[in-house]
């Protein structure tokens, strides 16, 4: 006879109250099903004879559970052959089930999940009432013991569902937001971001989040990339995409790296990503950064790490977070802090961008602090790679 499959640790605890139920109303079996409208699955079982085990099922519609939950049974039964309608059922007749309890085990929101029940080879006269009362507080425990990984079940299958046919259509939908000089405003790049169905009500990293979370998300950001590079013939100018760091030592996406022009190629990590291993990044990015491409830090001065980044990457390219550049130009504080990192970033000979610009008067305030470049709704807001122009009006900006 096989091993039985290792238990999880809610399993464990269920089978517990399972225990507990099975030594209290002194019967052979006591298990916890799970019901999905076609089938009874027994997920937990406790046992006194090898014929059950986890992981069995039968069917939902001929089992004495179904018969009870549609009150064609009484929870309660101390001998099933005493009823006609639980004598017909296939429990009855193998293997002559012949006393049994069963109450239903719902979630918090009301939902059916399955049934806790007991089950004897004898009839038992002594189960009543305050038995099944038992039994219903030993059901509403394992409801409480269940239900996180029954939520967390229903929410990777509500992202699987929403992202396979995105997925299987090519990814998503790529526009473009201008990088620019703020001495001219020049544009020398161009930034790739992601979006995604206005009905989903989730920002970029959010989904990005929820693939990763599933298994998909290399999959996911390999498919944006590879849609945003699409666009590199029809503008002049770096292309700068973002890959977590988890994506990039994966070999799909390191194939995929070294196909691309890596010379019109930034790569963006973010200061929130967290790197395990700056030795290995480094030894990874090297011959691709060897081919041209450039490194850029994302978000830098919105936490900690950035100075962490910059000192173990070495990038080209420092992009501060519109979190200090909103405000520059009226926050003297701002201005000290942007100032300093500037002269950081150029110490280590790295390009600094200013994203999230939204007036003229910060990106004034930024281009005399130093910031080389600007990204933002005061150029232009993301569109399509057929909106992007040589030089934006920048206002005039003075010298």
């Amino acid at each position: 006879m096989p091993d039985r499959p290792k238990r999880s640790d809610t399993d464990l605890k269920v089978a517990e109250l399972l225990r507990t139920a099975k030594s209290s109303l002194g019967l052979s079996l006591t298990f916890l099903s799970r019901l999905d409208g076609q089938v009874q699955h027994l997920e937990v079982v406790e046992s006194s004879i090898p014929f059950f085990r986890d992981g069995q099922t039968q069917p939902q519609a001929t089992s004495l559970c179904q018969a009870i939950l549609d009150g064609k049974l009484p929870s309660v039964i101390p001998n099933i052959a005493k009823l006609p309608e639980a004598k017909r059922l296939p429990a009855a007749k193998f293997p002559r089930i012949r006393s049994y309890v069963s109450v239903p085990v719902s979630l918090s929101d009301g939902t059916l999940y399955g049934t806790f029940c007991a089950a004897g080879f004898t009839a038992d006269n002594e189960l009543t009432k305050r038995d099944r009362a038992l039994m219903e507080v030993l059901a509403s425990a394992a409801a409480t013991i269940i239900e996180p990984g029954v939520q967390e079940r229903r929410r990777e299958s509500l992202i699987r569902d929403r992202l396979g046919p995105l997925i299987a259509s090519g990814g998503p939908d790529i526009v473009l937001q201008p990088i620019v000089t703020l001495v001219d405003g020049v544009r020398i790049g161009a930034e790739a971001l992601s979006r995604f169905p206005r009905e989903w009500d989730k920002a970029p990293d959010a989904v990005f989040a929820d693939a990763t979370s599933i298994g998909v998300g290399v999959e996911l950001e390999v498919l944006a990339v590879r849609r945003a590079v699409t666009t590199l013939s029809d503008f002049t100018g770096y292309l700068s995409v973002n890959f977590s760091p988890d994506s990039l030592f994966d070999d799909r996406c390191q194939e995929f790296l070294r196909e691309l022009p890596l010379e019109r190629i930034v790569l963006e990590l973010s200061e929130h990503d967290p790197v395990d291993d700056y030795g290995e990044l480094s030894a990874m990015l090297e011959p691709l950064r060897l081919e041209g491409m450039r490194l850029a830090i994302d978000d830098v001065g919105a936490g900690f790490s950035s100075l962490r980044h910059i000192l173990l990457t070495t990038p080209e390219v420092i992009k501060l977070d519109r979190s200090i550049v909103a405000g520059a130009a009226t926050e003297p504080v701002l201005r000290t802090l942007v100032r300093s990192l500037v002269d950081f970033a150029h110490g280590a000979g790295a390009t600094v961008v200013a994203e999230g610009v939204e007036t003229r008067d910060d990106a004034l305030a930024l281009r005399d602090v130093g910031v080389d470049c600007g990204q933002g709704w005061y150029f232009a807001r993301p569109g399509p790679v057929a909106e992007l122009v040589d030089v934006y009006q920048t206002g005039e900006l003075p010298l």
